[in-house]
This record gives structure tokens, sequence and C-alpha cells, in this order.
């Protein structure tokens, strides 16, 4: 049986969500670049580790939450390390990974980017779905990502 080809509605949303999750990132970025002089990987290193108990998470957690390979956090957390915004250590669960905790002068970092992030993502997202239901929307995107996997939280991340 052949599957159902897409109508023309159909064939623009993909074409158009297609784009989107290319072209999305890249202008989030280059605002955040322009007003702060920090990346949209950094800022939401930052962000990812603010909203943990503890603002500490295991590099390799880190790196899934952020969609990162394992080898471009550890760059990451080397220059925010560098910079004072992060602290890392070796897991005492296992010692074989290592987390990764927010600094105070990171949490500062993050409020001082917040309001224009803000100013972009309202500008770039919010200013152009007009009277969609947000919650429906949120769980029809959450839907999709379903098929992405879930988070790993061992050590066995970390290899």
């Amino acid at each position: 049986m052949q599957p159902t080809p897409l109508n023309g509605s159909e064939l623009a949303v993909m074409r158009a969500f297609g784009r989107l999750m290319v072209v999305m990132p890249k202008m989030l970025d280059a605002d955040l670049q322009r007003t702060q002089r920090m990346s949209l990987s950094e800022y939401q290193t930052l962000r990812h580790l603010s909203e943990t108990p503890g603002n500490v998470m295991r590099m390799s957690e880190l790196a899934h939450r952020c969609d990162m390979s394992f080898s471009g956090m550890t760059r990451l957390v080397s220059k925010l390390e560098s910079l004072g915004h992060l602290s890392r250590r070796r897991c005492e669960s296992d010692g074989r990974g290592f987390d990764v905790q927010l600094t105070e002068a990171g949490f500062e970092r993050l409020r001082e980017a917040w309001p224009d992030h803000l100013e972009s993502v309202r500008r770039r997202i919010f200013d152009h779905l007009g009277r969609l239901d947000l919650g429906d929307l949120a769980a029809a995107l959450e839907g999709m990502n379903e098929s992405g996997g879930q988070a790993c939280h061992s050590a066995a991340c970390d290899k």
C-alpha cells in the first residue's frame, strides 16, 4: 500500500517547519552574539544548570539537554569554566564522569543576558503565533520530540 501524499497545506507546513528548524537557532544565536557576545549554546548551558537542583548536572546529561556531543560540551564547559561561569568536578557517585555546577558569576551572566534573549524569542517566535493555542502547540511539539529518546542519567553516557 502506498503512503498518502501530503496535501498542499501539509506540504507547506512541512517545508516551513523544516526551514525553521535550521534557521531559528541561527537567528537566536546571532541575536545573542550581537547583544551579549554570547552564543546560544553558552546561554542554554547556563540556563539548564540554573534550572536544576543545586545548579549542578552531570556533564553527559548537560550535553544531552543542550543537544551537543560530549566532546563539544567538554570544550564549551572549559570555556565557561575559564570565564568563571561554572565549575567542574569528578562525580562523587562513581568517579568516572564529571559534574558541572553553575557559579554565582555564571548565574549573574545568565541574568544579564536574559532580557535580550527574551526579546529575541518574543520577536522571532511568539509575535508570529497570533491567537494559536499555545498549550496545543506545545503538546504537538512535545509529541514530535517523543521519538528523540530519553535523557541518559548513567555513567554509560560518559563513554
